[in-house]
Order: structure tokens, then C-alpha cells, then sequence
């Protein structure tokens, strides 16, 4: 690729962004995968230094590359982890003013879907996990820490579970968004609510009915926003900021 001057900076590293990230997908390129030097680049494409840089710095804000210095650094192709693609997108909706009231109604479809995949696709060493995970939330009592840490493990093997990494995407987006809302600690005053219906939704898993754990998620999520709404009602709407355990 020879570098126009008629074509604006912008979109030169783009192309390139473009062009390196077609290589790492047509050549299955693997996370650890080398794409050499910048020296090797700037041959193999026939482009600017800087132009190859800011090329660089899009692919590496998309984990798509990281860039290690050092003679035995170099250019090494990465895994964008979901959790990036979450944050990033929860930035975007936050940014363009999305009511939670949305992210509300958008959780009430997509974690159900999850929590029924999970009970067609979710495998014995899953499930096994997920009874360990509410056994831990059981015996936590007034643990705040491990209250909130076991809700969120429970959650993140459903969505393991689910195998629907689309769907997990915008559920860890949620996620994100519900955290940064919710400031009434629903974990910690209902850990015994919690834990019986996170036994019920497990025994409906390894059943392998979606219908009864997708009822039962959705109960629960109702539950959750009309405590949100009363505590927000008592306090005036005013929202503070949250603790760890509001999850």
C-alpha cells in the first residue's frame, strides 16, 4: 500500500488499522502472534512512520495488538476481552444520556434470555461451580465483600454458562451501568432471598428448564426495581454514591 497525500491523516490509519486487522483474522493469528517490528511494517506497507503509529494506537485502544518495547518486544496481536467492550460501551451510553430507566427495561429482556440459555446449554462443571458459588454467599452472613463478590461470581457463570457471547456483551454493560445507579445494597439486605432463589434458578439449570429459571431471574429483577424505586421514593430521588455491595 502506497501512502496519498490526497487522503486525509485519519483516514490513512484507519485503512492500515483496517488492513492489520484483516491479516489477523484471514491468517487466524492467535493472541501472542508476532506482527513483527515497526521497521517490518513500514516495508511491508509503504506507509509513514506517523501514519503507521496512529494505526497502531486504534488497534491497540481496541485490544486488538499490544505494543512491546525492547529488543525482544514488537508488535503482538491480543484478545479484546469483553469486559473492554462493555466498559467502552457503557461509556458511549452514558455519554448520549441513556436513562437507567432504559438499562432497567434492557435488563429485564437480556438477562433472562441468559439465565434460560444457561439452563439448554450450561455444563455439569458449570453448575457445580455456581451451587459452590452460593454455598460461599450462604455462610457469608453480614460479609459486605464476600456478599457482593459471590452475587457477581453467580452472575458471571451464568452468563459462561448462557455461551452467548453477544448477549454477555450487553449483559456486562448492564452490569456495569446497573452498578454505577443502584445504591441500595439489594445483595447485602437480601443475601437470604438471594441465595434460595439463586438455588431455585440452578436446580431449574440442571433441569434443563429454561421456562421455570427465566421466571424465576424475572421475579427477582422485579423485586430488586421496586426496591430501587421505594428507596429512591424515600430519599427524594436524591442517589449517592455506591458501595461495593450494591450489585
Amino acid at each position: 500500500m502506497r501512502e496519498s497525500n490526497s487522503v486525509p491523516f485519519a483516514n490513512k490509519a484507519q485503512h492500515v488499522a483496517r488492513l492489520l486487522l484483516d491479516r489477523v483474522i484471514e491468517e487466524g493469528m492467535k493472541p501472542g502472534s508476532s506482527f513483527g517490528t515497526e521497521a517490518d511494517l513500514l516495508e511491508q506497507l509503504d506507509v509513514s512512520r506517523p501514519t503507521l503509529r496512529e494505526s497502531l494506537r486504534i488497534l491497540e485502544s481496541q485490544g486488538i495488538v499490544t505494543l512491546r518495547p525492547g529488543p525482544k518486544g514488537g508488535i503482538l496481536v491480543s484478545k479484546p476481552s469483553i469486559d473492554a467492550l462493555a466498559g467502552s460501551l457503557s461509556v458511549f451510553l452514558q455519554l448520549h444520556n441513556v436513562p437507567f430507566g432504559e438499562t432497567v427495561k434492557a435488563r429485564m429482556s437480556i438477562e433472562p434470555a441468559l439465565v434460560g440459555d444457561a439452563a439448554l446449554h450450561g455444563t455439569n462443571e458449570l453448575f457445580d461451580a455456581m451451587e459452590q458459588s452460593i454455598d460461599r454467599m450462604a455462610a457469608a452472613k453480614d460479609d459486605d465483600a464476600m456478599i457482593y463478590q459471590e452475587n457477581r461470581e453467580f452472575h458471571n457463570l451464568i452468563a459462561q454458562a448462557a455461551n452467548n457471547p453477544i448477549l454477555e456483551v450487553f449483559w456486562r454493560t448492564i452490569r456495569i451501568l446497573a452498578d454505577q445507579n443502584d445504591v441500595h445494597g439489594f445483595a447485602l439486605r437480601n443475601r437470604r432471598y438471594l441465595v434460595d432463589m439463586h438455588r431455585e434458578v440452578l436446580e431449574a439449570c440442571r433441569n434443563r428448564d429454561p421456562a421455570a429459571a427465566r421466571r424465576l431471574w424475572i421475579a427477582k429483577l422485579r423485586k430488586r426495581d421496586e426496591e430501587r424505586k421505594k428507596n429512591e421514593a424515600a430519599a427524594g430521588g436524591v442517589k449517592k454514591r455506591p458501595s461495593r455491595a450494591e450489585a
